[in-house]
């Protein structure tokens, strides 16, 4: 009995040992593949005709991120141009806010605001309508944005930008466009409380004509505060003569460009009289 016993203890050993260590089930998911990172596509290039509600500082910014505004609400700026940058030159790329692509964009604005406002040169010298222009930002470049804007807005007063509520395009082709964005003074020319704003505004002096002169410098060169001063004398005071009531009791006054505006660009002088309406 004793050895039975020893025989079925044996028997329920090797059948508690005797059993093989399982191996952990093979994982059938597939393996996870890396995939490249897309990168976001730029910002849509801007459109002509867009407004925005910019502040003075913002205008003058080489970038912008507003949303537009529609034109028939308050406004400060529209745009008037677009087109893209050249950013390669001699085989090498340029850097969207280098100087050479700014100077890009500071010669091709200035040249289309004429035409978008329906006006000759000297129509849009005796208005207070101007160019602005902005790049995308180097975020945005880098995303493979290469366009350029460019704005038309009003400085009225000091630090101030006109408001407008209506679209702009051919806004100086009639004669009421061009009285409404006309160019007057708050006090003489060349005195400390003379500010342009908007012959709406509070004003005791009007631009009456504008004066070329661009034969002064030589080879691009500002001639002078001596020359460019002379020669509006006797042409300010025969536009005056011409529209004063009593042509032997009249006022005139001469604005001429310094040289950094001559450098600008501002090769002209403008002709004012008092206009007390």
């Amino acid at each position: 009995m004793r050895v039975a016993l020893l025989l079925v203890a044996a028997l329920l050993l090797s059948a508690c040992t005797s059993d093989e260590k399982k191996e952990p089930a093979a994982d059938d998911s597939p393996t996870p593949i890396a995939t490249p990172t897309v990168a976001p596509p730029p910002p849509p290039p801007p459109t002509v005709g867009a407004c925005y509600r910019l502040s003075y500082d913002e205008a003058l910014a080489p970038t912008n991120a507003d949303a537009p505004v529609p034109c028939t609400k308050p406004h400060t700026s529209q745009t008037f141009a677009i087109g893209e940058l050249d950013l390669v030159a001699n085989g090498h790329l340029l850097a969207v806010d280098s100087q050479a692509v700014r100077n890009q964009v500071a010669k091709r604005c200035p040249t289309e605001l004429a035409p978008y406002l329906g006006a000759t040169q000297d129509q849009l010298r005796l208005s207070l309508l101007r160019p602005v222009w902005f790049t995308p930002t180097i975020e945005e470049s880098d995303l493979g944005a290469g366009w350029y804007r460019c704005d038309v807005i009003a400085v009225s007063g000091e630090r101030t930008l006109a408001k407008f509520d209506r679209d702009l395009a051919k806004g100086l082709a009639k004669p009421a466009g061009r009285a409404e964005f006309a160019m007057c003074g708050t006090a003489e020319p060349g005195s400390k409380a003379f500010q342009h704003v908007l012959c709406r505004e509070d004003h005791t002096w009007k631009a009456i004509s504008v004066l070329d002169l661009s034969d002064l410098g030589r080879g691009g060169r500002y001639p002078g505060v001596k020359a460019v001063q002379q020669a509006g004398q006797d042409p300010c005071a025969e536009a005056a003569r011409a529209i004063a009531s009593d042509a032997l009791d009249y006022e005139w006054g001469y604005e001429w460009p310094t040289a950094d505006q001559w450098g600008a660009g501002q090769t002209y002088g403008r002709c004012w009289s008092p206009d007390p309406a």
